[in-house]
């Protein structure tokens, strides 16, 4: 199913969206469980400043249960048309300009941290919580609520939507289906590969740094009591562990430029100069990449209506960066993921280069 993706993924993202147009029908009718807005507790909470944090933050059922319910029932019309490649007249391009603005929708625009702190904090858990006071605050349940899990669901959502627009325009433009490629020659991103990368290896740099410092002791100017109490619960701790994973994955992304990214470097046993599958860095990379742009376009929000000061730079401004960090990602993935597609087994396009050096490394150690 991986290597048909181009086939199905159209019909998958009409079921989807068949079935959320359904769950808005419901919520138009009085039905329960409406996860944004006024249905969102934590949202809730934040009376004020609810728009900052997401731009569903004031959503009413009454309201927004139509809306899903209109998008749900014009989306699965559009997603079958492009499954099928139907490309006549002004269509050819207003389908996917469609596919394009709900995919940017769903896993950018609606979104808040809240989505990446589900998938970051999921395999930090079992160490926050000893090592901390936070067991209140840091529970599955709290971490796996139905809001959030709702937002991660809707980002998965979106990512469908952007492959059935990449799906559609490979058929229509007489690309290959499988691999996208035509006749064209090199395109930018491979160009831009290198210098992406390490742009994404510097870009979350900043952010790690100001919670390792919280951690060690430097309050960077925050408010005084509010640093006393993160030390007393352990919440610095909690933040350095997760600024150590983003600073891993930015060590990680430097397998996308580098000879251990293609072949298996040598401590690793059992693997050691065997090929890395492609999709093994690729997947991640882009995963990640949606996630901390996502996020990031909340902190853009908060420091746009806020503004920065000494005693909030540090809560709030490093994460503005991560727009250019998961922008950088995502261009070094693509990169990364054209260099090593190899001879394509449908349409015998590319050269056997990317995969033939691999090979010649592992032999040469």
């Amino acid at each position: 199913m991986r290597s048909t993706w181009y086939r199905w993924i159209g019909y998958a993202t009409a079921a989807w969206t068949f079935a959320y147009g359904l769950m808005g029908l419901y919520w138009t009718f009085g039905g329960g469980g409406f996860p944004f807005g006024v249905g969102d507790a934590e949202l809730v909470a934040e009376e004020e400043s609810r728009l900052k944090f997401n731009l569903l933050g004031e959503a009413t059922p009454e309201v927004a249960g139509p809306v899903v319910a209109a998008l749900g029932l014009a989306g699965t019309v559009v997603a079958v048309l492009m499954a099928r490649g139907y490309a006549k007249g002004p269509f050819r391009w207003l389908l996917p300009a469609f596919a394009w603005a709900l995919a940017i929708g769903l896993a950018i625009g609606i979104q808040d941290y809240r989505t990446l702190i589900v998938v970051a904090y999921t395999p930090i858990m079992p160490i926050v919580v000893p090592l901390t006071a936070l067991a209140d605050d840091f529970q599955w349940g709290l971490l796996y609520s139905m809001p959030r899990l709702n937002l991660l669901l809707c980002l998965f959502a979106g990512i469908a939507w952007a492959l059935t627009a990449v799906a559609y325009r490979r058929r229509v433009t007489g690309g290959c289906e499988a691999c996208g490629r035509a006749d064209e020659g090199s395109s930018w991103i491979d160009r831009a590969g290198r210098p992406a990368t390490w742009i994404a290896f510097f870009a979350p740099m900043l952010y790690c740094a100001t919670r390792w410092a919280w951690a060690l002791g430097f309050s960077l100017g925050i408010d005084p009591e509010f640093y006393r109490e993160g030390q007393e619960t352990g919440l610095w701790i909690a933040g350095a562990l997760l600024a150590t994973l983003g600073a891993i994955g930015a060590v990680l992304t430097l397998g996308l430029i580098q000879r251990w990214g293609e072949v298996f470097p040598r401590w690793m046993i059992g693997l050691r100069g065997k090929r890395v599958p492609p999709m093994l860095a690729v997947v991640p990379a882009v995963l990640v990449s949606v996630l901390i742009t996502s996020a990031a376009w909340m902190y853009v929000r908060v420091v746009a209506i806020d503004g920065v000061t000494a005693a909030t730079w540090a809560l709030t401004l490093p994460e503005v960066f991560w727009v250019v960090w998961g922008s950088a990602l995502f261009v070094a993935a693509l990169a990364y993921h054209r260099r090593r597609r190899g001879v394509c087994g449908e349409c015998g396009r590319g050269t056997a280069a990317a995969e033939i050096r691999p090979r010649r490394q592992a032999a040469l150690r």
